[in-house]
């Protein structure tokens, strides 16, 4: 019988929190590549069962493991973004991207719940905005892979090219063509504080069921997209102009008694968090630009919805 030395147990300990400590990295890439808190967890799941399911001398093998873990989880992307618009063609209504939980108000920029999991494992910023993950699900999935290995998280086209299968120079050419189409399609950014006012303000007169006020606030070609997965009654899925879509949300408030409005970070953002009873029913991610919102994207899907039950309640 061979016994392990005190050194042989601080090696392996010391490797697996070496391995470990890549989860985060790996949950920030497959949802930005996914747009689905729920499928990235799937995604980092699956890498660390094919970590766990090699010998120690293979993992032993491997000089740089965060690489490795960072190729296994894009290809599963990949593969997923491959077969993920077929899935959505059966989906029922729209499909937005899932929101990440925040615990942030817009006013105090505070946590307001001591949950950590799993919106902690998010870095939000500019691209995980509602309108730029919009934007990526009109990319192609090997765009999207190279463009978010490459401009969003600096990795060099020689190791995308080792991910998507293609030559460095094909890989270049996807991010080019992939930022061109979200340079193309994205609304300046407004300062938070700007957006902030113009949000609040609309907040305001929702609460109020006041038509003519939100009219104001809204562009006169805004559009307003429901996600519910079928799940849900939600009128109208997907609205355009402003006054279709300020007389659905007054109708929508007028039909749900005991509807709480909160003022919520929502993707980095400032949202709104709609909750009945203390339950969150819909999350609305918002664009705004001068002084009215062009976009409304609000998810309603309860299986989507999940995480913000837990983490972000009043």
């Amino acid at each position: 019988m061979t016994s392990r030395s005190p050194q042989d147990d601080a090696g392996l300990d010391q490797s697996l929190d070496t391995i470990m400590k890549e989860r985060r990295h790996l949950i920030n890439l497959a949802y930005r590549l996914l747009g689905s808190l729920a499928d990235a967890e799937d995604v980092v799941q699956e890498t660390y069962v094919r970590w766990y399911a090699m010998t120690p001398a293979q993992q032993q093998a491997i000089a740089a493991p965060g690489g490795w873990l960072t190729k296994v989880a894009g290809r599963i992307c990949l593969d997923l973004l491959g077969s993920a618009r077929m899935r959505r063609e059966s989906y029922v209504g729209e499909w937005i991207p899932e929101p990440v939980p925040d615990r942030m108000e817009w006013a105090t920029v505070r946590p307001t719940d001591t949950a950590a999991d799993p919106a902690d494992r998010i870095t939000l910023d500019e691209s995980v905005s509602m309108a730029f993950l919009v934007v990526l699900e009109s990319l192609t999935p090997a765009e999207r892979v190279a463009f978010i290995l490459h401009d969003v998280f600096r990795y060099p086209f020689g190791d995308v090219a080792d991910i998507v299968g293609r030559t460095p120079a094909a890989c270049r050419q996807l991010a080019s063509s992939a930022r061109r189409r979200i340079r193309d399609a994205q609304a300046p950014t407004r300062p938070t504080s700007r957006q902030i006012a113009v949000i609040r303000n609309f907040k305001q007169a929702w609460e109020a069921k006041d038509i003519g006020a939100l009219i104001g606030f809204l562009d006169p070609a805004a559009v307003s997209v429901a996600d519910t997965g079928g799940l849900v009654e939600a009128g109208a899925r997907s609205m355009e102009g402003a006054e279709q879509i300020a007389r659905g949300l007054v109708a929508l408030v007028s039909r749900l008694p005991d509807l709480t409005i909160l003022e919520r970070m929502v993707n980095g953002r400032p949202g709104l968090v709609v909750q009945q009873d203390g339950v969150t029913v819909s999350v609305l991610a918002l664009e705004a630009t001068d002084d009215h919102i062009t976009h409304i994207w609000a998810m309603r899907n309860p299986e989507k919805l999940r995480p913000w039950r837990v983490g972000v309640q009043d």
